[in-house]
This record gives structure tokens, sequence and C-alpha cells, in this order.
């Protein structure tokens, strides 16, 4: 094993702040390019910047004319940091690069790479000390050359430890996770008040969307705040089993944000790295039982059935052998959108009607949405989860979590227990479907032919909701009327695009002229062609 050293060059020197009121997202610097070379140092080194007792770790940009010799130009991010003003003096210290790209170089050769050298990593990147390019490289060789199961688990470990854990003392601890990519399945809003109504702790955190519509953070914050903070959150576990957060505002995991903002860009999501992922979150609560829901199907993450198998496999190979967690896998059906609603506001009232049993829904004055009960098909696979959540844990007998499920959820103990758990995290207990706002303009998609239903485009459906201004426009949206296999006549309606705003809405009406979210296949003379 590689002894773990960090080399440092003893070179520092004394410069005035010079700030910059820009938000970059990450720790730069600018010196003036000259006087750097003096002392060594290059564009896209790192340097630990000083101020008082405060230090922090930053990538250096160069330039000859921003910022003048014996200045140092920092952006706001790291002045709110260091608690700095223009003209204070700061010490620049000069690093040498760290250790962990070695280890970084390995993987790209394929070595396999021990605990402490992944721990390194992620000790690296949380300090700073590793930059887009190294981090960039390092997911490549993970995507190349594959993590084995005894790196998995290590860069779990190595994540949790990256930030805060919930100890709720405790048992049974259950939470669940959907790999994504379907529009919709906004299950976690029903699966855990129905848990929760069963007796058993749930601690749910989320996440925002990046690239749908709507993520289950931004929905439920419509109903009552999310970014709440770990006290807070085991107290409110604590007295209504459950709880619905935004994972962001909990420190929870804290390297996993920094990775996914990497591979977000380079569109890559290596195995190893997915379930370190989501596995690290699970275990950061303290998770006993867990349930993992792969949507599999055209136009989901995953396309191909033998895949998602395995896939699911792996979780629970990783999950129980090397993390102590039971888990399940559930392969569902990704193919098509789950509920009705797409977008903040759309979905909020899925949940509600689905949580409420509704059976007809209004929305001020003379609007009128024609949904007679809250989407089905969110229903069912709501039950589904939460039904093998409760078998996992021994809430219930084997084979009897989806009876058990659906019974609490159409005995209005579910809708009770969310109403519980809204209110504990600063919401109004009384908000009903009937309360949400949807955005003001609208415009109507119908059929321009006869035709069965073959597919319905999750991805196409996202971004129309994006382009009217999701998720940001909590009412922009695409509520859907049909689901794949229906069939429709000419002039029937399929969908309605909402926004809150007419400009954005016309920009979607003239895209709609080049997306096709619903595919179909014509009737020629009565026959399926």
């Amino acid at each position: 094993m590689r002894e773990k050293i960090d080399v440092w060059k003893i070179q520092k020197y004394k410069c005035k702040a010079k700030i910059f009121d820009i938000h970059t997202g990450k720790k730069i610097v600018i010196l003036n390019e000259a006087e750097a070379k003096e002392h060594d140092i290059y564009l896209g080194y790192r340097t630990t910047i000083k101020y008082g007792e405060m230090e922090a770790v930053a990538l250096v940009d160069l330039s000859e004319n921003y910022v003048k010799p014996g200045e140092i130009g920092v952006f706001r991010e790291l002045a709110d940091e260091l608690g700095i003003c223009d003209s204070q003096d700061l010490e620049i210290i000069h690093m040498d690069q760290p250790k962990s790209l070695s280890y970084i170089k390995d993987k790209l050769e394929g070595r396999t790479l021990s605990a402490e050298a992944i721990d390194l990593i992620i000790k690296d990147l949380m300090q700073n000390r590793l930059g887009d390019v190294e981090l960039s490289a390092w997911i490549c060789g993970v995507y190349t050359k594959r993590l084995s199961d005894e790196e998995i688990v290590a860069l779990t470990n190595s994540i949790v430890n990256s930030g805060e854990t919930l100890n709720l003392g405790v048992k049974p601890v259950c939470d669940k996770h959907c790999i994504g990519g379907v529009a919709g399945n906004r299950t976690t809003m029903i699966v855990v008040p129905i848990v929760a109504a069963a007796g058993a702790y749930i601690p749910k955190s989320s996440s925002r969307a990046i690239t749908s519509a709507a993520g289950t953070a931004d929905v439920m914050e419509l109903l009552a705040p999310v970014d709440l903070g770990m006290d807070e959150l085991k107290e409110i576990v604590l007295k209504a089993k459950g709880a619905m957060v935004w994972g962001g505002g909990l420190n929870l995991a804290s390297a996993d944000d920094k990775l996914i903002k990497i591979r977000n860009p380079l569109k890559l999501d290596p195995e190893g790295m997915l379930l370190s992922s989501i596995l690290a979150k699970k275990k950061a609560v303290n998770a006993t039982h867990v349930v993992i829901d792969i949507p599999v199907g055209r136009g989901a993450k995953i396309e191909d059935m033998n895949a998602a198998k395995a896939l699911g496999e792996h979780f629970i190979k990783v999950g129980q052998q090397g993390l102590g967690m039971d888990i399940e896998s559930i392969i569902s059906d990704g193919s098509e959108p789950i509920g009705s609603g797409i977008g903040v506001a759309l979905e909020a009232r899925d949940v509600l009607m689905v949580l409420e049993n509704s059976k007809i829904l209004h929305q001020g004055g003379d609007r009128f949405f024609p949904s007679l009960k809250g989407p089905e098909d969110l229903k069912q696979k709501s039950c589904l989860l939460a039904g093998k959540l409760l078998e996992l844990c021994g809430k219930v007998e084997k084979n009897m979590g989806y009876e058990v499920a659906e019974k609490i959820l159409l005995s209005g103990k579910a809708l009770e227990k969310f109403k519980e758990i809204v209110e504990l995290q600063g919401g109004d207990p009384k908000v009903s479907s009937r309360d949400i706002d949807i955005g003001k303009y609208e415009h109507n998609v119908f059929a321009k032919q006869p035709g069965k239903i073959h597919h319905i485009d999750s991805k196409i459906i996202s971004k129309i909701a994006r382009l009217a201004g999701a998720p940001k426009d909590s009412g922009a949206g695409v509520y859907l009327y049909r689901s794949k296999g229906d069939t429709i006549r000419k002039g029937e309606k399929l969908f309605t695009v909402y926004s809150s705003s007419k400009t954005k809405l016309n920009y979607v009406i003239k895209a709609l002229e080049e997306l096709e979210p619903i595919e179909k296949r014509k009737f020629i003379l009565g026959i399926l062609d």
C-alpha cells in the first residue's frame, strides 16, 4: 500500500484581496500571471488562501489585466467563506499536486484501489484539492475500468464519512430510492406516509430536479419547508416516524453531491458510482431496510430487462454483504410517465388526490380538470413499493404488503400521517388537492388522427414542461389525459401544457411543431397499421 503523504512546497507570499462579486459555483482565485510564474504557480494549480485563522484551498486562474502584481482576485463564494473584503491582506501558500492523483492514474490503468486510496481521493475532493479535470479523470477511470465490490463498499463508506449521519436510536429504519429517468413517478410522497402509518421509521431525503421537470424535494416544498437541519429531521421522524426533506440541506454524503456535478455534464453514470451514490445516502441515515426501484423500458435509464435484473442483484449483494442492509430491488415499468401531471404543482396535485382518494377536482372559477381520481398507476406503484418495505422490515407477512399498504391508503390513515408530517415540517396540514395553483396560461394538444398510443416519451414530456418554466415556475408543466395502449379518436385531447408565462407558453407551442412526445400507430380502414 502506498504511503499517504501530502507534499507541500514551503513557498508563500502575500497579496491584497480584490473581490469579484460573481458566484462561480467553485473556489477559484485569479493571480497576476507574471507574478504567479515567479512563484512557480500555473493555471489550474491549487493554492491555500489564508486570512487570519481561516484558510481554504482554491484553484488558480491567471490574468495579466484583471489583477495587478500584489493582488489576488477572489470570487464571492471564497470571499464569504473566509469573511474578507477588498484590500485585506491574504497569504498564498503554493501546494504541490495531491497524492490522490497517483491513485486516480492507477484506476485509469485498471488497478484495484485500496480502501485507503479511495478514502484519500474523497478527502482531497472535499478539501477542494482536486479540480474538475482530475475528478473527470477519476470518473472516466471508474467508467472504463469499473469498481470491484470491495471498491464500491470502500467508496460508499468514504462518501458517508464525508458528511453528517442520522442516528435515530431505533429500528427498523426504512428507505427507498428510484434510479430515475421516468417523468412524474412521485411515489415517495405516498410511500413515506403509508410506511410511517404502519409503524416503521422512514427518514426520506430527496433531491431537487436537475434535468427533470420536478424532484421530490421541489414538489414537497410546495406543501412544506424541506431545507431542514439534522436535529430538526431527527425530531420530526421520532414524532411522526417519517419525513420528506431535501438531502442537499442536510450535509448527508456530501462528497456524492460534488461527484454528481461532474458526472452529469459528462453523461456518465458508472455502475459502481451509481451504487455508492445511492447506498451512501441510505447508510448515512442508518437505514436497515431499503427498496430500490429500477424502472426499465423504452426511454428509461435502463431499457434492457436483463441489465435491470443484473443491477438489482448487484444492489442486493453489495448492500447486504458489504454494508449490512436488507435490500430488495423492484423492476418496474419505466416505458412511460407515472401519474398524469408532470411539473411541481401538477405532481403535488396527483399525490394529494391519491392520498385523498379524490373523486373529482376543480381549481378556481370555471376551470375544470377532468380527472375523476388520482392516477391509478401512481397509486398502484406506491402501494407496491410501500408493501415491499413493510414486508422487508417485518411489519407484515410476506406477500401481504400490497394489500396492507392499499388498506392504509384507502382508510385515510396515510393522508392523516402525511398531514402530520407536513405540519411538523412547517406546512399547512389543511392543504388539499383543490388548493394547488396551476399556471394560468394553457395550451391543449389534440390528436390529429385516430390510432393507438404506442409510446409516451418521458424525456420529451419533461423537456416540454421545462420549456414551460418547470421546476422554477411551480405552476408550469404537462397534464396527460391518456396512457400507452389507449385507443384515441381524431380530435381527442392528448395533453395540456400549463405555464405562468405567456411568453414561455408561446415558445412551447412553437417547439411542439418539432417535438412529438406521444407516438401513435395509425388505424387505416379500421385495421391497426
